[in-house]
């Protein structure tokens, strides 16, 4: 049998976010919708819908035009929610900007999106983003949440009348591409809805339940699988604090008596390993999502088990895919839901092919995974047709980069990448981009960046260095170059200064014979030998 398959076929939805939320609204409106519990607010269905009215009403003002890209900047918080509705609202395409950003990532991506607005705090316990804005010399129109540019942002409302399609883009997400920049990926009210909905139809969410939400909204786990799955559904959304706190989830789970809970595998790890863990009472848990990185197979058992979640799944998907391609089912067999990624969703197909040739190959066998129908990125990579036709190709089959096998039963184990890309906690990082930055460094001749395995974050970034003739330079310089300027989780946690890399007799790079030495001369080969899904 072949490695292919498709998932059931159920009715799509063929509305809006608008339409879904007030229908929320309307049907669930005494219910509260958002708990934010960091920031001290508690809202209804009924209010969170008006106060998203009333963004929508001063983004309008601002003659911001169907079409138009609006940067959103932050950690989790109110601000963020309602600005992703209020520009669904608007017919306005909002532009996910990763917190972890710095001037030289930011500075490209306000280009790039073309965005006419940036919503932002100026500044948090970590960040100083007022200052990061300056440095990029942008001259993009900043409303700072919290101060006066905020409430004067407010305090002028337009009624809004714009007409939007399912199909129109609503949400751009940047994701680290191979020629060494972020690409936008361009996606439709209807690639997120419907992921949406079939993320919460496979947990069985109701009105009745809450999902305690420490991801980040910037990234699709957030903002598709955890706030437009709560808007379908009715579901509340808690968020513990503005970014992962494992004590805040912990706290979050009990006192809101969370009925799911998601999270990458270190943040389950962080939670299961505090030293308050035990005096939480975890029992209202049901179900919930790993996902975001390989899953190891240890921890999903110490999450049914030490923390009752008894139907908790894992999914597997990219940006690109809206994002979730397959998923476990909450009442799969242990066994399966710990050893697999789960099976297709419906309305999606998965093959896997040989990438050399895209021949679909035998179940059993490894290959590239593939991926067809709704899910895929409408509009492809932003202004980049060439990088697109690569990612998707003429009959619409997404290329995942990523290397898996299909049992006969139809489930699939991922076991490699056949691109260059590491996954540290959750966020993607492809090496060229690194290796393109520190090209920068005055001293720095050529480098090369690889994955190393890491038993808390999955995979950790190291560089291996050749120096210009006669330079000197230190592990602690080359990070201190990239803290400044690139996100925190991209900087290089090793450095290795080499004269020469291993080459193949051809002359190319062998980035697996300098991960294998790394692992060897570091002791990392416990971390290598963990077993993921």
């Amino acid at each position: 049998m072949k490695s292919y398959a498709k998932g059931a076929e159920v009715a799509l939805l063929e509305c809006t976010i608008d339409e879904a939320l007030r229908a929320t609204a309307s049907r669930h409106g005494d219910r509260v919708a958002v708990v934010m519990r960091h920031q001290g607010l508690r809202l209804t269905w009924r209010d969170f819908e008006q106060q998203v009215a009333n963004v929508a009403a001063s983004l309008h003002a601002m003659d911001l035009l169907p079409g138009d890209r609006v940067g959103v900047w932050a950690t989790n918080c109110l601000e963020w929610l309602l600005l992703q509705y209020a520009c669904a609202r608007d017919g306005l395409v909002q532009v996910n900007v990763n917190p972890a950003y710095r001037a030289h990532e930011l500075a490209y991506v306000i280009r790039k999106s073309r965005m006419k607005a940036l919503f932002l705090n100026a500044a948090d316990r970590r960040t100083d983003y007022a200052a990061i804005l300056r440095e990029t010399g942008s001259s993009v129109d900043a409303v700072f949440f919290g101060d006066e540019s905020w409430r004067a942002f407010l305090s002028q409302r337009r009624d809004v009348a714009a007409a939007c399609q399912n199909t129109d883009i609503v949400n751009i997400q940047y994701t680290s591409g191979t020629t060494g920049s972020p690409k936008g990926v361009l996606l439709s009210h209807r690639n997120l809805l419907n992921n949406a909905y079939l993320v919460g139809r496979a947990l069985r969410l109701t009105h009745d339940d809450a999902i305690c939400i420490p991801v980040p909204l910037y990234h699709c786990f957030g903002c598709v699988m955890g706030s437009l799955a709560g808007v379908l559904t009715g579901a509340t959304l808690v968020f513990p604090s503005a970014s992962f706190d494992a004590l805040a989830t912990l706290e979050a789970i009990q006192e809101e008596r969370a009925t799911a809970v998601y999270g990458v595998p270190t943040m389950f790890i962080a939670q299961l390993d505090h030293p308050e863990f035990s005096g939480f009472d975890l029992t209202s848990l049901r179900t919930g999502i790993m996902a975001g990185a390989p899953c190891p197979i240890e921890v999903m058992k110490q999450v049914v088990g030490r923390m009752h979640c008894a139907e908790m799944t894992i999914a597997y998907g990219q940006t690109e895919s809206s994002p979730v391609i397959t998923g476990s089912k909450n009442d799969d067999p242990l066994d399966l839901r710990v050893s697999t990624v789960g099976c297709a969703l419906p309305c999606t197909e998965v093959k896997i092919v040989d990438p050399a040739t895209g021949v679909t190959v035998e179940a059993g066998e490894q290959g590239e995974l593939c991926t067809r129908g709704y899910l895929v990125m409408s509009g492809g990579y932003d202004g980049e047709p060439e990088a697109t036709a690569r990612a998707v190709d003429a009959e619409g089959w997404l290329l995942t980069g990523d290397l898996a096998r299909m049992r006969e039963d139809g489930y699939f184990r991922i076991t490699g990448r056949a691109r260059d890309m590491i996954i540290r906690g959750g966020e993607n990082i492809y090496p060229r981009e690194i290796e393109e930055f520190l090209y920068a460094h005055p001293k720095i001749s050529d480098a090369q960046i690889v994955g190393l395995p890491d038993a808390r974050l999955g995979e950790i970034v190291a560089a291996w260095i050749r120096l210009k003739p006669g330079e000197e330079c230190t592990e602690a310089e080359v990070q201190e170059f990239c803290k400044a300027r690139i996100a925190h989780f991209k900087v290089p946690q090793y450095v290795r200064f080499v004269d020469a890399f291993p080459m193949t007799v051809t002359g190319k790079i062998q980035k697996y014979r300098m991960r294998e030495i790394d692992v060897a001369e570091r002791g990392l080969q416990s971390a290598a030998d963990i077993q993921t899904a």
